[in-house]
């Protein structure tokens, strides 16, 4: 059976490598191991290991949940300029940016597992098994989504490899319904998540309409640079080409979304600060402290430089077109948005509480030996998804040695 042969021949492929394959693996397994352990402290102590409380119930885990949703989402920056506008370097790739998808989804779903405490509880978030509560509950419509979003991805990425690999035509009436819906549903998965924290009217610091759109922006300027540098590394490490056009085009989408981006942070300290009223502590405790306590003032601050500087080298044709100088703006807009959506909105959305309390949040050893570990083990599925679909797509890996072309 040729599922069963792809299957095979699949997994055969991305168990060899070469040694910097190898030790990229065996490093990314030591990580591994470390999450392995402190979960198991979590699930025996509890998570008062961790350094949330009652307060503030939602940290480091949460705040990587947010954020990896936008990394999944921005995996529609290549789909969509493929199938949509027919970009030829994009369509040539679009399938890794399906098994970017996929791999951030996982690593969203191991971050909502860290941070439920006891993997038991999962239950609940099964229809017809556990109290699941829909579609009152604004966290089963983000499970729904993402879960969703996951198996579109999974389908199409794995049907086109699987064609490929068998030398097949694509069944247009099958797969390009499938690949519209996954561009919408892209915009789903951030929208419902930002909904999440967007309608809770106890929390001044998230109440507010604008929340979506702040969301699908950075989720469209942090999932390309991540494209990006993985990009810029298969061209170096593997045989397969991204065509310059390909990036060239991702740098355009982050330098307007990372500027939409900071126009509605700019937006929103305005509005706050103009009339300043109590619904503004939270943005005023990350800005400048609250009370004498400074805990987050040095991640907005870090957070806003780097996304400034980004998006000013964006802003320059010399920098954004040399794939040698463009790693260095890709990470610096990455990493402030990642600190942007942890530190920079989820933990001071706690601070002060609704009763007034100004509690401080420090991540503990556990949780950030648990982020890293996670983050590991998505790298580890993503590098295994990228290893098999190149296989593929560049003829390594085929059907009974027939010719790995699809006509599209």
């Amino acid at each position: 059976m040729r599922l069963i042969s792809f299957a095979i021949d699949y997994v055969r492929y991305i168990l060899k490598g070469s040694t910097k394959y190898y030790a990229w693996m065996g490093f990314l397994s030591v990580l591994i191991a470390g999450m392995m352990y402190v979960f198991y402290l979590q699930n025996t102590e509890g998570l008062i290991v961790t350094g949330m409380t009652s307060q503030i119930h939602d940290g480091l885990y949460f705040a990587n949940l947010v954020f990896l949703v936008g990394v999944a989402a921005g995996a529609v920056t290549i789909v969509f300029p493929a199938y949509v506008y027919h970009h030829d370097g994009m369509h040539k790739v679009t399938v890794l940016g399906e098994m970017l998808a996929i791999s951030a989804v996982i690593m969203v779903n191991l971050f909502v597992l860290a941070h439920m405490g006891r993997p038991d509880r999962l239950w609940h978030m099964i229809p017809f098994i556990g109290i699941y509560n829909f579609p009152h509950s604004m966290l089963g419509w983000d499970v729904l989504v993402l879960v969703g979003y996951l198996v579109l991805n999974f389908i199409c990425g794995f049907y086109y490899l699987y064609i490929k690999y068998v030398g097949g035509e694509v069944n247009k009436r099958f797969f390009m319904p499938l690949v519209f819906i996954s561009i919408v549903w892209a915009l789903s998965i951030h929208t419902v998540t930002a909904f999440l924290i967007a309608t809770m009217p106890a929390r001044p610091m998230w109440f507010h309409s604008m929340m979506p759109i702040r969301f699908i922006a950075t989720a469209f300027a942090a999932g390309p640079c991540l494209i990006i540098l993985a990009f810029l590394i298969i061209r170096k490490n593997t045989k397969m080409w991204v065509e310059d056009s390909a990036i060239r085009l991702l740098a355009t989408i982050i330098t307007w979304c990372l500027g939409i981006a900071l126009f509605l942070t700019m937006s929103e300290i305005v509005v706050e600060f103009y009339a300043r009223t109590e619904h503004a502590n939270g943005l005023y405790y990350l800005m400048f402290g609250l009370h004498g306590l400074t805990g987050l003032v040095p991640w907005f601050w870090t957070s806003l430089t780097l996304m400034v500087v980004a998006f000013v080298m964006f802003l320059i044709p010399a920098v954004r077109n040399n794939n040698r100088l463009l790693p260095v703006p890709c990470v610096m807009a990455f990493s402030g948005i990642w600190i942007e959506k942890g530190m920079g909105l989820i933990v001071p959305g706690f601070i002060p509480s609704p009763i007034g309390e100004v509690t401080e949040y420090y991540p503990t050893f556990v949780e950030w030996l648990m982020t890293i570990g996670i983050w590991a083990a998505g790298f580890f599925i993503l590098t295994i998804l990228f290893k098999g679909a190149i296989g593929i797509l560049q003829g390594e890996v085929r059907y009974a040695g027939k010719p790995a072309t699809v006509a599209e």
